[in-house]
């Protein structure tokens, strides 16, 4: 049976999961997991770099840096699981993504973390880059793990949507019958503001449990001046990250309102993910919701989030077989496999690209 292991750091930029994991008769089977952190430097100097904050020789030596903290997170996973790595097909390795400015007339989306060294180190055959194959058919080159979702998660009886809660929300909806296309795309921030906030004010790194929103109030004002950004209105396909919701686009909008304290902007960062979120849904009036990612552990987000999409039915990915904190690790394991298999890994009617397409570049072991 072979094995595949997905490694993943979203926008959170807070560290890096690793899963082994297998696909009999089309079913999901995970054998290892694994998460390692960022050292708190590095992933300072990684915010600090995808803010345009650096020189290129820093952006060279963090791509070195990340590709060997990946390399010891996919050993150490191999290492635990007590296999070889002869025993692991390939590694399929999302990256660390700095940047990604997928509209104008020069798209791009730039991901860190040399696969180079993640194949040398471990011995595995190492699929990466796998967005801009997508890009430069047209498409937004996110998100990418819809097509996993419609994979695994589709249902012949039931409208189901997939909300995925990382540093930025990603949403799949996934028709009943698979007689409707698919449509994903990115409604906005997740955890990013909040993480960023926290961190800006309190210096603890993320809001556990969202403790300290619950202590605040949803100021409107600030939250309607939030919800003015054009990217909440823009129709799909449309995907975004840090490069545009970052610690700077709350400072501005917070400057305007002085008077509100920081716990309240806090709730209003919280209120912010679950509006964006409810009023992007599609409308299926039967439809359930699976929560993923890291926002399913703030349990105040959970509960807010729950109460605003009611009366839809909303749990977590746990309930169709996959913890919600390894759907993207796997997810990427999945697209290793399809490039390896010359399969395609994207949904054009999500990305927007002009045909489907193999995604990634290979580097063999």
């Amino acid at each position: 049976m072979s094995k595949w292991l997905g490694l993943m750091s979203g926008t959170s930029m807070d560290g890096i999961d690793a899963v082994l994991v297998s696909f009999p008769d089309n079913r999901i089977q995970i054998h290892h997991t694994h998460s390692i952190a960022y050292p708190e430097d590095i992933r300072q100097r990684l915010t600090q770099i995808s803010q345009n904050q650096g020189t290129p020789d820093e952006l060279g030596e963090l791509d070195h840096i990340v590709g060997s903290l990946f390399a010891e997170a996919a050993s150490q996973a191999i290492e635990k699981a007590g296999i070889s790595s002869n025993d692991i097909s390939a590694i399929g390795s999302h990256g660390q993504t700095i940047r990604h400015q997928p509209r104008g007339n020069t798209p791009f989306s730039l991901q860190i973390g040399d696969p180079n060294l993640i194949a040398e180190k471990t011995g595995v055959t190492t699929v990466a880059d796998f967005r801009r194959r997508d890009m430069s058919a047209g498409g937004q080159g996110a998100p990418l793990v819809p097509a996993f979702h419609k994979a695994f998660f589709g249902s012949e009886t039931e409208d189901r949507c997939i909300l995925n809660l990382g540093g930025i929300a990603n949403i799949s909806w996934l028709p009943a019958g698979g007689n409707q296309p698919v449509t994903g795309f990115d409604t906005g921030p997740a955890n990013a503001l909040m993480d960023a906030w926290c961190q800006y004010r309190t210096g603890r790194p993320y809001d556990e449990d969202g403790r300290w929103a619950a202590e605040g109030m949803v100021h409107q004002e600030l939250l309607g001046d939030m919800l003015s950004d054009g990217y909440f209105m823009r129709p799909p396909p449309k995907s975004t990250g840090k490069e545009k919701f970052n610690l700077e686009w709350v400072k501005t909008l917070a400057h305007r309102h002085s008077e509100v304290s920081d716990a309240d902007v806090q709730r209003t960062l919280l209120e912010l993910t679950i509006v964006s979120i409810a009023r992007q849904l599609p409308h299926a009036p039967n439809m359930t919701i699976f929560a993923c990612g890291g926002g399913t552990r703030n349990t105040f987000l959970m509960r807010e989030l729950k109460r605003a999409c009611s009366p839809l039915m909303m749990t977590s990915t746990a309930d169709l077989g996959l913890d919600p904190q390894w759907v993207e690790p796997v997810a990427f394991g999945w697209l290793a496999k399809q490039t390896l298999e010359k399969r395609p890994g994207n949904l054009p009617e999500v990305t927007g690209a002009s045909g489907e397409r193999i995604l990634g570049a290979v580097y063999f072991a």
